[in-house]
């Protein structure tokens, strides 16, 4: 069999994971060539730890270049360029053409689209706006605290709702709890609602409990960093000491410039095998799209894209090596869910389910939050 080029754009964990899983089906004759902008490879999961203070880079980092020793080709490089026909890719360390093409670049932090955002607000949604948003909170002293989901949809939907009850118990440890009006402002309906309204209605709750205002429905509009407020549709308006956010989200330029986003913004893949309308491409994670029976995207979260990631990775192998490729992405996923206290929940079901998705979230204790920590050690040192 003539020997195979499988092309991945972007390390993160879709890419990571398809990676490393196709370099375990097929024999060293065919090329694995990994593609990422950054050296580093960021486990985001343990962002929110970090925030408070219980997390340091070096803990959940890795260089990607020690995938080199299992026989994954690593290339440091900005990709500037998609041809998705010819699968032909451009990049700042030069040309390259692939068999099988993976695309998995995530989503791009699209911070100039709410006027005014930089640098009034502060992001933990990558390493470097994590490190600033814990100097942020280990600095503050009391006031307004403001986190603010800029638009839909963005990456982990449990994210800005853990870390708001991560930083209430941030400050309860810090004895200045009563010191910080806590406020969380999104279009949302409700928390996490691809999830339903009962899970919606549960994690609501659960920041309620914990004196952490909630604020749906409201659509940003725009930032006033010199006068600390921000504005929403509508007219409604809210101070902040602190501003934290989740800046809008949208696909890559050059997966835009490729032709590659459609209607949704996104690449839309074929539900259960994420092959896109190119031959042999296929795209995974937080760069997609798939519409739900429900009506509404499938969340943009890690968990799917490790198990895309795996889907892709043995039906390529299994087309390679002649055989019918039989495995189907399930839309099944979980998540756990921080609360602070050294406890969490678990969140998880299927969300391919129709009429609508099935989600359960189970009660919060401790051995969720253990769980978690355990999952972090289980994954960085199983694919590294």
């Amino acid at each position: 069999m003539p020997d195979k080029t499988i092309l991945i754009l972007g390390g993160g964990i879709g890419g990571h994971v398809a990676a490393n899983r196709l370099r375990r089906l097929l024999g060293r004759e065919h090329r694995i060539v990994l593609i990422d902008r950054e050296r580093a490879f960021t486990f985001s999961p343990s962002l929110l730890w970090m925030i408070v203070g219980a997390r340091e880079p070096s803990q959940f980092s890795r260089d990607l270049g020690r995938l080199a020793r299992k026989g994954i080709e690593v290339i440091e490089a900005e990709v500037t360029a998609i041809d998705p026909e010819q699968r032909r890719v451009t990049t700042s360390a030069g040309e390259f053409a692939a068999d099988y093409l993976i695309i998995a670049l995530g989503a791009e932090l699209a911070h100039d689209l709410v006027p005014g955002w930089k640098p009034a607000a502060l992001n933990f949604y990558c390493l470097k706006g994590a490190e600033m948003t814990r100097s942020a909170l280990a600095s503050f002293q009391g006031g307004r605290l403001c986190l603010v989901v800029a638009a839909t949809p963005y990456k982990c939907p449990a994210a800005p709702y853990e870390a708001a009850m991560l930083i209430a118990d941030y400050f309860t440890r810090r004895g200045i709890r009563d010191r910080v009006d806590l406020h969380i402002y999104t279009p949302e309906p409700q928390p996490m609602p691809v999830a339903g309204p009962v899970l919606g209605s549960a994690v609501r709750r659960m920041i309620e409990d914990r004196g952490i205002a909630f604020h749906p429905n409201l659509k940003l509009e725009r930032v006033d960093g010199q006068a600390k407020m921000v504005s929403f549709a509508g007219g409604e308006q809210a101070a902040f000491d602190l501003l934290l956010g989740v800046p809008p989200h949208q696909a890559p330029s050059v997966v835009r410039d490729a032709g590659l986003a459609g209607e949704t913004g996104w690449i839309s893949v074929d539900a259960q095998t994420l092959k896109t309308r190119y031959e042999r491409v296929y795209a995974i994670g937080d760069v997609t799209t798939i519409m739900l029976p429900v009506g509404k995207p499938l969340p943009k979260a890690g968990v799917f894209a490790h198990h895309e990631a795996e889907t892709v990775a043995r039906n390529i192998a299994a087309e390679i090596e002649g055989r019918k490729p039989e495995h189907a992405f399930n839309g099944r996923g979980y998540c756990f869910l921080e609360i602070g206290g050294g406890r969490a929940g678990l969140a998880s079901g299927e969300f391919y389910a129709s009429p609508e998705p099935r989600i359960g979230l189970s009660r919060p204790g401790y051995h969720w939050h253990w769980g978690k920590l355990l999952f972090e050690r289980w994954w960085l040192s199983r694919w590294f």
